[in-house]
This record gives C-alpha cells, sequence and structure tokens, in this order.
C-alpha cells in the first residue's frame, strides 16, 4: 500500500469536511489555547523531572478528554480511535508521522488534573468566555440534580454499614490491593423505588441559553436541597430561582426574600391537604419553564454521562465536571452557529 502524499491527505480532509464533520466546529469556536496557561500551571509543578520524552501538549490531551466525553470512549477505546479516525487526527492537530498518546498516558493526563482540581477551573474559564461573547446568564436560574452511576461494589451487610458510617471496614484496610478496587465515596439511593450507586450531578441552568453555570458534585444519597445555596449566583439578574418541590422549605422561602431572589420552586402538596387550583396553575406554569434542564440532562445522557468508570469522589468530580465542560462547548458551538 502507498503512503499518503500531502495532497492526497489535504482531498481526505477535504472530503470529511464535505460530509459535515462536526469536529470542525468545536475546533474552530472553542478558545482552546484559553486553557493552556491554567494547564500548565498545574501540570508543570506535578512533573517531577525534565529528563526523558517530553510530554504530549497540553491542550491536545484536554481536547482529547472532551472527544472521550463527546463520544463515550474508554481511555482504550479513545486510543485505537485516535489511530484510526482522520477527524480525530485533525481535531487534535496531530500528522499522521507523530506519535499518538496511549491508554495509559490519556489515563495519567487526566489523574493529574483531577488531584489538581484543574477541571473545574477550566469550566470557569470558558464561562468566563461565555459570558464576554453575549451569553451571559439571563431569565432565571434552573436548579436540578441528576444522578451519576459507578459500578456496583460488592460488599456484605458489615461492610456496607461500615461505608455508610463513613470507615473503612476492617477487612479491606488488611488488604490494600482489594481496597484500592473499592469506592468508599460513592453511596446507595432511591429514586422511583430503584436503587441507584453512585454520585450526584447538582446544576445551575441558566433558563435563555441552557448553559450549566455552576455545578456541584456529591454522593447519590446526598438530597438535592442540600446542596442548593451552593449552586445560587448572586450576580445574576434577574434574580428568579426554579426548582421543583423537593427544593421547597419555609426557611428557603425566607431565605429568598431576604436576600432579593424571586422563588419560583414548585409547591408542595401536604396529607389530608391538596393543592389549590391556583397552586396547581402556578405549579405547571413553573414546570414548563423548569423543563429547560431536563433538555439539558436529556442531550448528556445520549453520550453515556450518567454512568462513570472511576474508584472514589476526586474522580468522579473530574469526570463528571469534564462531561458538564463537554455539554457547554457543544451548546456554545449551537447558539453561536445560530447567532
Amino acid at each position: 500500500m502507498g503512503q499518503l502524499s500531502i495532497f492526497s491527505l489535504e482531498d481526505r480532509y477535504e472530503s470529511i469536511s464535505n460530509c459535515g464533520d462536526p469536529l470542525e466546529k468545536l475546533n474552530t469556536l472553542i478558545p482552546w489555547e484559553s486553557f493552556r496557561k491554567v494547564l500548565q500551571r498545574h501540570l508543570r509543578k506535578a512533573r517531577k523531572s525534565e529528563a526523558g520524552r517530553p510530554p504530549y501538549d497540553y491542550v491536545m490531551m484536554l481536547k482529547i478528554l472532551v472527544l472521550q466525553s463527546l463520544y463515550g470512549l474508554s481511555d482504550d477505546q479513545m486510543e485505537f480511535q485516535i489511530r484510526d479516525r482522520l477527524s480525530f487526527v485533525r481535531f487534535l492537530g496531530l500528522s499522521l508521522e507523530e506519535g499518538v498518546p496511549d491508554a495509559k498516558t490519556i489515563w495519567l493526563y487526566r489523574e493529574t488534573l483531577s488531584n489538581a482540581g484543574v477541571i473545574q477551573q477550566i469550566f470557569k474559564e470558558f464561562d468566563r468566555h461565555l459570558q464576554v461573547h453575549g451569553f451571559k446568564a439571563k431569565k432565571g436560574q434552573l436548579i436540578d440534580a441528576t444522578i451519576v452511576e459507578v459500578p456496583r461494589q460488592a460488599m456484605n451487610q458489615e461492610e456496607k454499614k461500615s461505608v455508610e458510617a463513613g470507615e473503612t471496614p476492617e477487612a479491606w484496610q488488611e488488604n490494600p490491593a482489594k481496597l484500592s478496587q473499592k469506592d468508599t465515596d460513592a453511596r446507595w439511593t432511591k429514586k422511583h423505588s430503584k436503587s441507584y450507586y453512585g454520585y450526584k450531578n447538582h446544576v445551575n441552568v441558566d433558563a435563555k441559553h441552557k448553559l450549566i453555570r455552576e455545578y456541584e458534585v456529591t454522593s447519590a444519597s446526598v438530597h438535592d436541597s442540600q446542596v442548593m445555596n451552593k449552586l445560587i449566583t448572586p450576580e445574576e439578574n434577574p434574580k428568579d430561582v426554579y426548582a421543583d418541590s423537593a427544593y421547597r422549605s419555609k426557611g428557603r422561602e425566607k431565605k429568598f426574600r431576604s436576600e432579593g431572589y424571586r422563588s419560583h420552586i414548585c409547591t408542595k402538596g401536604r396529607r389530608n391537604r391538596e393543592l389549590s387550583s391556583f397552586q396547581k396553575a402556578m405549579n405547571k406554569r413553573r414546570a414548563k419553564i423548569r423543563a429547560r434542564v431536563e433538555h439539558v440532562f436529556g442531550v448528556m445522557s445520549h453520550t453515556g454521562a450518567y454512568f462513570i468508570r472511576c474508584i472514589g469522589r476526586v474522580r468522579a468530580v473530574a469526570k463528571i465536571g469534564i462531561n458538564n465542560l463537554t455539554y457547554n462547548m457543544r451548546r456554545y458551538c449551537y447558539l453561536a452557529g445560530a447567532a
């Protein structure tokens, strides 16, 4: 088989573009270079020696994590797809002669970012870009949460009780290899009578653009309402807050009034006390606006964002953060194209 010439490679790229390569818009519209300073600050610090092979370009490696999130790929699958797909090669800015990061390198890069808490800083940096380019949060804050599952842990009742109490079971302490494969941070929860094991992705979505403005990751057992105060952004104007009835309480309504927020949290019915016709009508109106946050979750579910394979909260926070960042990037490309 003959080698690809420069001209035939350009012809291939042109034909990929003509077929409608979705990565072209992502490559053009996202300010990838604006993330370099944040990445260099932490990754250079993490590198213990300048000896050995130079590291792969930091921004290119971030692009790999975004591709993984976009297509729901494992590290091994990602390595294969970079070797196999010209659209990925072009998006990453690689030549056909260059080496490709292997699965272990991809894992190590994400691990370094996870331990340094860099993903949330990248998320904030991109949010600043959104605001500068006219996509400021408007028309209210939509607060909600969704469950992100992880592989279920094989535990007996005694081990389960210890983990739920925040303790490490004795048998695991005596076996470091076993402990390294156990997620002691994830928790069980029930929703619609079905059990789930993992974490929660709590989000604040702006009602106009359907962009995620804030997020918080907790274990799945944490009640949605406990995280609400961390998600509310005081600088947003107008100060309209939408959420389902799980977030409603007298104390919160009083707090909102004192801080100048307009609460649009759905009203709860009580035992032996049904909602009035007016309350039902108001809930219906609020639900129509609040449904926009469900659109966000729906889009993310198509990329496999609600099941992650990792162990421990630090890694889960990073994975969920990358998924939130990738969603915002996709949404921005759509909004910028429609503008």
